[in-house]
């Protein structure tokens, strides 16, 4: 489809636009690395809250979910879904912690939570390890959707995606840095919203969809709408619903859903004015991103399987398309393509804003990672601020030819690479969770548990066929998943009683800093007042865990009721759509009065 005058006009008025966003906040980003990378530490919950979302609003995310609702139905988005159990624990347990932290990056922790040679390591090994190579897979796996998009609705090769989707988010990047990036994410968010939301509308209105009502009721897609699983048949619920709900969030990191929070997650939150700002964007992204999201791409995904039943079907329709990108997560570009003209450059620009969005905030989280805790902490400790601003934006260019040099070459499947982000990931997230509230949780930890899951990911995505593992009950990447899980928790536990814990001073001035509270530290805490060096001011620490907890379950029940609230009334089911949502509003005003004695500075 060739975009006319008026939608070029339109995509490049967005540029524009973004481009001066960049250039404003150019004019105070460079004055420190603070400015940079994380704003100046004065940023409002509702800018923070929207950029979260507008990060994880990927130019690959709608195609993921119609790649899962094509191959498993919408129940397969549990596969993300779960993941809102570790956002509310990150909202009402984490939050306050990581801003009480004052940390420049979530890798600075290393430094303060464990000591001596192996906390340095881990520092500097994660941050090229997350900075650079898992941060530019993602940017790859972001990419690819693009050039995906770019094929189908416009016809370019993929070089000329890649090039230009990449350099105008390469220069407001860097020469904005995080405010650009967030005010940015700002705007963006707006317009990918209404393109998602136009693109459903568009997608039920085609004659051969015939409206909602009538999608609904096709007998084509009446086995993938359930938003539950068949629990008659073990071999759907179990991978799709208990390994998520029961496994999956607590054990795995991913990015945007790390448990206990990480990585731009942690960089907002370190970046907010305080520490109930720091709550506040959080619980704001985790009701966007789940409650108010999934539904247009899933309408999008539904209507894709009326119009193009199969991969032969859209190859039919697009001969000319690449066979490497011939997957189910193409349905979705494969829609937009019969948006009509002005709309259609609209709704590009929407994708385009979700792209840039990611990638922006991917490139100056991965830039500090670089900069702060490899560049400054170990080749030039005496790095002055400028040369600090300098080495971020260098390290911008960088990330961004990396990732689409990735995209050109390794990749091919959204829904591919999301799986080897799991499952590099798996069985370290508990860790994470406890080395807040545990003395006994160590580097030495840590190291064990980063370099069990990246030979076990390494060997089983290389070596290990999928149809080799699977069962009557289990696929053969939820056998992968639950083998490294096990492995690695194993293996961390054996690591954290087999050596020495850390150094009392080091866990004396961590828990000073952060005062997480709660019987974990007991012995830290009696330990330091026989001594005559008291850590808790003869106060203790608040333990507002069991208020926490329950926060975490109403959040639960606010946010999932409002996702199905939604998905009832798309699916015409008027009154347990009100039913939901008045569940849902209740539990607001109940998690508003629990959060008004919730103790924050």
């Amino acid at each position: 489809m060739l975009l006319q005058p008026i939608d070029w006009a339109i995509i490049a008025f967005f540029f524009v636009i973004v481009l001066t966003i960049g250039w404003a906040a150019g004019r105070s980003a460079g004055k420190s690395s603070s400015d940079f990378f994380l704003g100046g530490r004065g940023m409002p919950w509702w800018l923070l809250g929207i950029s979260m979302v507008a990060c994880t609003f990927s130019a690959d995310t709608p195609n993921l979910v119609t790649g899962f609702v094509r191959e498993n139905g919408v129940a397969k988005n549990w596969a993300w879904w779960a993941f809102l159990i570790t956002g509310m624990v990150t909202v009402f347990i984490y939050a306050r912690l990581w801003r009480k932290s004052k940390l420049v990056t979530d890798l600075g922790f290393y430094e303060i939570r464990y000591g001596g040679k192996m906390a340095s390591f881990l520092r500097g090994f994660r941050a090229i390890y997350l900075g650079v190579f898992f941060n530019t897979l993602i940017m790859g796996s972001v990419t690819l959707a693009a050039i995906k998009i770019g094929g189908v609705m416009l016809g370019l090769q993929p070089w000329v995606v890649v090039v230009g989707a990449s350099v105008v988010v390469v220069i407001y990047s860097a020469i904005g840095g995080l405010k650009g990036v967030v005010w940015a994410d700002f705007f963006q968010y707006g317009i990918a919203m209404f393109g998602a939301v136009y693109a459903a509308i568009v997608a039920v209105r085609q004659p051969e969809v015939g409206g909602l009502s009538n999608l609904i009721s096709n007998p084509a897609i009446q086995d993938k709408m359930t938003v539950l699983p068949d629990f008659s048949n073990p071999s759907v619920w179990i991978p799709l619903l208990l390994i998520p709900v029961a496994v999956q969030w607590w054990s795995v990191w991913y990015p945007g859903a790390e448990p206990g929070g990480g990585g731009y997650i942690a960089q907002r939150m370190l970046s907010a004015k305080d520490e109930k700002n720091a709550v506040g964007a959080t619980l704001l992204f985790n009701f966007a991103h789940y409650a108010l999201r999934p539904w247009p791409w899933i309408i999008v995904a539904l209507a894709s399987m009326v119009i193009y039943p199969d991969l032969q079907s859209i190859h039919a329709a697009f001969p000319n398309l690449d066979p490497t990108y011939l997957k189910d997560d193409i349905a979705y570009p494969v829609m937009l393509s019969r948006l009509g003209t002005g709309w259609l450059g609209l709704v590009v620009a929407s994708i385009i804003a979700a792209y840039m969005s990611t990638i922006g905030t991917h490139l100056n989280w991965g830039s500090s990672y670089v900069a702060n805790d490899f560049y400054k902490r170990f080749l030039k400790p005496d790095a002055t601020e400028k040369q600090m601003v300098q080495m971020g934006r260098i390290t911008t260019v960088v990330l961004m030819i990396i990732a689409g040099t990735m995209s050109l070459t390794i990749m091919d499947n959204a829904t591919q690479a999301f799986n080897i982000l799991l499952l590099s990931g798996a069985g370290s997230g508990a860790i994470y969770l406890l080395r807040w509230f545990w003395w006994r949780i160590n580097a030495v930890t840590e190291i064990a548990a980063m370099v069990v899951a990246t030979v076990a990911a390494f060997i089983l995505v290389l070596f290990v066929e999928d149809s080799s593992l699977q069962n009557s009950v289990l696929d053969g990447f939820t056998v992968k998943l639950l083998i490294t899980v096990g492995l690695v928790t194993i293996t961390w536990l054996l690591a954290t009683f087999l050596s020495k814990p850390e150094d009392k001073e080091v866990l004396r001035s961590f828990y000073k800093i952060t005062r997480p509270g709660g019987p974990g530290w007991k012995k830290v805490i009696d330990e330091a007042r026989e001594d005559g060096h008291p850590i808790d001011n003869g106060e203790g620490a608040a333990w507002q865990m069991p208020r926490q907890l329950l926060m975490v379950f109403v959040g639960l029940v606010v946010i999932y009721g409002a996702l199905f609230s939604i998905g009832s009334f798309v699916y015409g089911q008027l009154g347990q759509g009100i039913v939901l949502g008045v569940v849902s509003l209740v539990g607001v005003w109940i998690l508003f009065k629990l959060m008004s004695a919730l103790q924050l500075d």
